[in-house]
């Protein structure tokens, strides 16, 4: 039986590809391995999405050639969005990869390796038709934790994002497709969903011609076994009233909301082809918190787009410390080919954008730390994910932390917890994005 390992790049959605990947390998035979040095078959399922997130790729595919030195034998494949967005120069300047496999094309990794394998040329499969792949997956996150894509592609084809030429299209995923996959999740011990997709706030529109997010999650939080539904990724000119009702009411609903808003001004916004301004941005902020006061607001920005000035960047400032987000994310902007802004005028100088990204933070280290001195002496009820021998704690996290982004709750506890447990936990202290505390027993 021939060995495969699997290197997933990137963001959850890239995660979902490998693990369906993994499903794929496993029905046609092979066996999957952590250990890429064991391995007769090493995947890269790569990322494209920034500057940064093409070089943590390419790196690992770099690395990951160099087993062919001793093992002539062994076959590197190149899949995911890298693959699908440079397919011809990836095959042309890494002579180790073996066969190039596009974001349309993972489904038939299996055929692809087999006739590898059997002595064929090195490939590059890759089309444009998009793919709504939907097969079974090989979960690699915690057993009480799952993501759940609701849809693939995107449509709202921003100035600086390489995603919608990459992934094509938005294409919904019936509801009917997804509950019985939650129900399934739900049956394997799951109790947290993450719901994702590019825009989950689009969800529905192609295919039943209404947005139908609201109606998903009212669905899902009838499933039984299921805790927490968290949702990630709502463009805010379609969070809704519909929407922002169905979390408050929903107890299964956690009062996160992750708004990608990337930036305040509005002739910044409009350069980036993002469909809201500052006035509609903060009327939403404030309809959120007047419904759901205990919701949590989860944010990213972008410094340094091309004809930013200290004008914007100070109408940046301002509007992050009116909001008070409890959660941001800031970048600066990666010049990608192939977008509108990669030719706009008045490109920022790296330095000045890491000076602007440093600001952001500065600004917005002060608001968590505002944010989290309010929650000591509070009662949060916490997701146990383990326990850290070192420090004789465990740690978990809360409503308003999603898993790898956010912060942690780490709490002693008399009692012997196990990882997917909830418990109440009493906050004492906190630092930085960690809190501390004790479990009420």
């Amino acid at each position: 039986m021939k060995k495969v390992s699997i290197a997933s790049m990137g963001c959850s959605k890239n995660l979902i590809d490998s693990e369906q990947m993994t499903a794929l390998l496993e029905s046609g035979g092979f066996e999957i391995c952590d250990n890429e040095a064991d391995a007769d078959v090493m995947i890269v399922n790569t990322c494209t999405f920034i500057e940064d997130a093409q070089t943590e790729s390419i790196n690992c595919i770099l690395e990951l050639a160099q087993y062919k030195k001793s093992d002539s034998g062994k076959l590197l494949i190149v899949t995911g969005c890298l693959a699908q967005r440079y397919k011809e120069q990836v095959i042309r300047e890494i002579p180790e990869v073996d066969a190039v496999v596009g974001t349309n094309e993972f489904d038939k990794i299996v055929d692809i390796i087999n006739a590898r394998l059997g002595g064929g040329k090195s490939s590059v499969s890759c089309t444009e038709k998009p793919l709504l792949f939907e097969g079974p997956r090989v979960r690699t996150t915690p057993d009480y934790t799952a993501f759940l894509k609701i849809a693939e592609g995107c449509d709202n084809r921003c100035t600086y994002c390489v995603i919608p030429s990459i992934r094509g299209a938005y294409r919904s995923r019936t509801i009917e497709s997804i509950l019985k996959e939650a129900e399934e999740m739900a049956e394997s011990g799951v109790k947290e969903l993450i719901v994702i997709a590019q825009d989950t706030t689009r969800y529905g529109i192609d295919l039943y011609g209404e947005y139908k997010l609201a109606e998903l999650l009212g669905k899902l939080c009838g499933i039984d076994g299921i805790e927490w539904v968290r949702v990630h990724y709502c463009y805010p000119e379609l969070v809704t009233d519909e929407l922002i009702e169905v979390i408050a009411s929903q107890p299964k609903i956690c009062n996160y909301f992750d708004i990608p808003i990337q930036h305040s001004s509005d002739r910044i916004l409009r350069r980036m082809g993002r469909r809201t301004n500052r006035a509609q941005i903060t009327g939403l902020i404030k309809k959120i918190r007047e419904r759901i006061p205990d919701a949590v607001i989860r944010t990213s920005i972008i410094v340094g787009f091309p004809g930013e000035t200290e004008e914007d960047m100070q109408d940046l400032l301002s509007f992050i410390d009116e909001a008070r987000f409890e959660r941001l994310g800031v970048f600066t902007y990666s010049r990608e080919e192939d977008t509108p802004a990669y030719d706009m005028p008045n490109q920022i100088d790296e330095d000045e954008k890491r000076l602007r990204l440093e600001n952001v933070m500065v600004a917005q280290a002060e608001i968590d730390d505002e944010n989290n001195e309010k929650k000591i002496g509070s009662v949060q009820t916490v997701l146990v994910e383990g326990r850290d021998d070192i420090i004789k704690s465990y740690y978990g996290r809360t409503y308003a932390d999603s898993v790898e982004i956010d912060g942690k709750i780490f709490f002693k506890s008399k009692n012997k917890l196990k990882p997917g447990d909830f418990v109440k936990v009493k906050v004492d202290e906190a630092v930085d994005m960690d809190l501390f505390g004790r479990a009420v027993e």
